[in-house]
């Protein structure tokens, strides 16, 4: 595993730190691979995120989502029985994993069904971003009086 070093990136441009910041974090993230998951586009502004959480009950799985940071974790109930495993290719092991969520990406729900938790995303623009149509004037003088347009 190769690691990237961003701090020449540092030193040569400015406001650029949280991207940085975003790639580091992608790079170690990438390192474990447990457990495995998909995104997936379901429309314009529709996303869903699929975790594969076999041996999973809901009420071990925890969701939170803080500061455009989107977290999944995963915490096993210890198992009181005494048992003998002649292969485990289960992992059943404790996991977190987190996502970074683009401005005004909302999680709408989320589900858990035959071993995979599904949770979906959507974009929210406030009306204040949203494209808006700017009606165009048919050139008629204006009103106003001689005076009134100087001041």
């Amino acid at each position: 595993m190769r690691t990237l070093d961003f701090s020449p990136l540092y030193r040569s441009v400015v406001g650029f730190d949280r991207l940085a910041g975003l790639l580091e974090t992608a790079a170690a993230d990438a390192a474990t691979g447990y457990p495995p998951y998909n995104i997936e586009r379901t429309g314009d502004n529709d996303y869903r995120i699929e975790i594969a959480v076999a041996g999973f009950r809901a009420e071990e799985l925890a969701i939170e989502v803080k500061e455009n940071l989107l977290t999944v974790q995963g915490r096993k109930a210890a198992n009181e029985e005494a048992r003998r495993f002649l292969h485990r290719g289960l992992a059943e092991r404790d996991f977190e994993r987190r996502f970074q969520l683009a401005d005004y990406v909302v999680v709408t729900e989320a589900a858990l069904s035959d071993g995979l938790l599904s949770i979906s995303l959507r974009r929210e623009l406030p009306e204040a971003l949203k494209p808006r149509r700017i009606e165009i004037s048919n050139g008629t003088p204006s009103t106003l009086i001689e005076g009134e347009k100087a001041a």
